[in-house]
């Protein structure tokens, strides 16, 4: 049985997120989850026009727990639900406090997937990437075959689920980045997998007249992983950074957990994929001369940035939902004073300047 939320959490006043008016830095975890989890007002406008209650299987990953959050203080008449193992209790116990209720459940194990509550909308949120090339097995269970479970058993729900720009080829730098109407060219399996997932939630979309979106993401900004970070402690440690993968997208993980949320108002039938990051081309020899400056300390890189990158273009989605809030700069100064301070990790690197696929 779910879990109920106790006392007022997760349905007192919440504070709506004013891009005019950002913190200069964060003091404490606590203090970034509380901004993570601050809908905007449009977010608020789009969970209004989607009937029912919600779903997150795969709620206790890395941006889970603040997606969650975000969804209660967007729509906290609804119930919110996440789903997970729980391996670490304290997960559990935050979302609780927050107002979610909490379901422990292996998305591995059929029954148990069709044990869940049937609610309106899902999203998916569960998948197998750090270390998959170790455990090539594993990752394609959780990357394609939970998709096909939930995607039959859910097959009357709204479906958003999560997958990854990794799907496409690399692309010429200089010019804009892969499209939702770019061939997938997966390298290793883990995108291969991810394709996969792809192909099953499209699949079961056709067969069961199930509305969806597959959810490309690359690359979020939380101040406890990313690319940023990666970058930012590099360069803290006196470490020189490889540049030959040269170019990347990043967005605020705020903006991409928003992302997902409101394509929940904006599903199609077949099931169809919307890119989510920044619209900006960065160069990654610049964001180390940036942190470099902000942190105090000798930039250092080697190698020569190669003609390609992983880049995506975000066209789709500023159009459906406008300009990520949160800008760069702001993450720049953000991670430089985090990474400074030597402040909790999740110690996951994103592992971005990999150019063959084999995570």
């Amino acid at each position: 049985m779910p879990s109920q939320p106790s006392g007022a959490s997760g349905r007192s006043r919440v504070t709506v997120l004013d891009p005019a008016h950002l913190p200069e830095r964060f003091e404490s975890v606590e203090a970034l989850e509380e901004f993570l989890s601050r809908p905007s007002q449009a977010l608020i406008d789009d969970l209004a026009q989607v009937d029912g209650d919600l779903m997150i299987l795969g709620v206790a990953g890395k941006m889970g727990p603040t997606l969650a959050r975000l969804a209660k203080n967007a729509a906290p008449h609804k119930r919110v639900i996440g789903v997970a193992r729980f391996s670490d209790p304290e997960v559990r116990e935050r979302l609780e406090a927050w107002g979610i209720e909490t379901i422990t459940a292996n998305l591995l194990d059929r029954a148990s997937i069709e044990a869940l509550p049937r609610v309106p909308n899902i999203v998916f949120a569960a998948g197998h990437k750090f270390g998959a090339k170790d455990n090539q097995a594993l990752t394609w269970a959780m990357n394609t075959h939970v998709p096909a479970l939930v995607a039959d058993t859910f097959r009357s729900s709204r479906i958003v689920g999560f997958s990854t720009g990794n799907i496409y080829p690399l692309t010429t730098v200089g010019r804009q980045g892969a499209s939702e109407s770019t061939p997938p060219a997966p390298l290793g399996e883990y995108a291969q997998s991810c394709i996969g997932r792809e192909r099953m939630f499209e699949y079961f979309s056709g067969q069961h007249g199930t509305p969806g979106r597959i959810f490309r993401l690359n690359y979020a900004i939380d101040m406890r992983y990313g690319v940023l970070y990666d970058l930012a402690s590099k360069v803290h440690r006196g470490e020189a950074v490889d540049v030959t993968m040269g170019h990347v997208n990043v967005i605020w993980q705020g903006d991409a957990n928003a992302q997902v949320l409101r394509s929940l108002r904006h599903c199609t039938t077949p099931a169809t994929p919307i890119n989510c990051t920044g619209p900006e081309t960065l160069s990654v020899r610049w964001l180390v001369e940036q942190f470099a400056l902000r942190l105090g300390v000798p930039a250092k890189v080697v190698g020569q940035e190669a003609s390609t990158a992983l880049l995506s273009d975000a066209t789709l989605a500023c159009r459906l939902f406008g300009y990520p809030l949160v800008p760069l700069g702001a993450m720049l100064d953000w991670v430089a004073d985090w990474v400074k301070r030597e402040q909790p990790a999740f110690n996951k690197p994103t592992k971005f300047e990999v150019r063959d696929g084999a995570f």
